[in-house]
């Protein structure tokens, strides 16, 4: 099996089944974690999953693969008293699971776009423009987001087409515009300094990033690429936690 399917399969049987065994069969002796939930290596994972609720259960809303990298997005619901939007994202080594970092949001019931957190398009197309769409969100990322040069923002954004699902955020750039302006008033500023990982599947390109929002923060935006042009995006903002299990750190 390629590692999308490999994950998925893990993933099922972790997440789904709640099996613990799988621990076993999918996680490399030398795991790495990246998250906040857990610390490193099989075991502390075994203990995760044997601790999972009745009736906890992922709903995977879409996956992208980069060589050894595949990312998933969805909604877990029981790991809380409310269901979390999530980005997970493993790295694949001599198929086993090796490392994986994680996002995690509450999810909102009424969004300024109308539209759900993880609705959408829910797979990969145009596989065979991959390197252009990873080129395009890659560019954005450094000449928009990092050097805050937003006169190139339609250079990379469709005027036309630009559909939201940050909860806070209407379609198009004036919604972009008027959510950021609110965030700036309140304080929290869009600035990011670090992209670590693209992972790019066809139109499907995921960007993780580090930086601040009012306070330290892990980007991590999801973008479809149309005509050369973003015409789609789904993120999660999370904080970076003071202190985690591990000594890795998120990214």
């Amino acid at each position: 099996m390629d590692n999308k399917e490999l994950v998925l399969k893990a993933a099922g049987e972790l997440f789904g089944e709640r099996d613990t065994t799988a621990v076993d069969r999918w996680v490399a002796p030398g795991y790495r974690q990246h998250s906040s939930l857990a610390a490193d290596g099989p075991e502390a994972l075994r203990d995760l999953v044997a601790g999972l609720p009745d009736g906890f259960r992922y709903e995977l809303a879409r996956v992208i693969a980069d060589g050894d990298l595949v990312a998933l997005h969805g909604i877990y619901h029981g790991f809380g008293p409310e269901p979390l939007v999530a980005f997970d994202l493993f790295r694949v080594e001599n198929g086993k699971l090796a490392e994986h970092w994680d996002a995690l949001t509450p999810v909102v019931g009424k969004t300024a776009s109308g539209r759900s957190q993880t609705d959408g398009a829910a797979a990969p197309a145009a596989l065979a423009d991959t390197e252009g769409s990873r080129a395009v969100v890659a560019e954005f990322a450094q000449r928009v987001l990092i050097d805050a040069d937003y006169s190139v923002l339609t250079d990379y954004i469709s005027t036309e087409t630009y559909l939201q699902h940050n909860p806070e955020a209407a379609d198009g750039l004036d919604g972009f515009g008027a959510a950021a302006a609110r965030w700036a008033a309140d304080g929290k500023n869009l600035a990011y300094k670090t992209v670590h990982r693209v992972v790019a599947e066809g139109d499907l390109v995921l960007l993780q990033s580090e930086g601040e929002f009012g306070q330290a923060v892990a980007y991590w935006d999801l973008f479809r690429v149309d005509g050369g042009k973003i015409v789609e995006h789904w993120d999660v903002i999370a904080p970076v936690p003071a202190e985690l299990p591990h000594r890795n750190g998120l990214f």
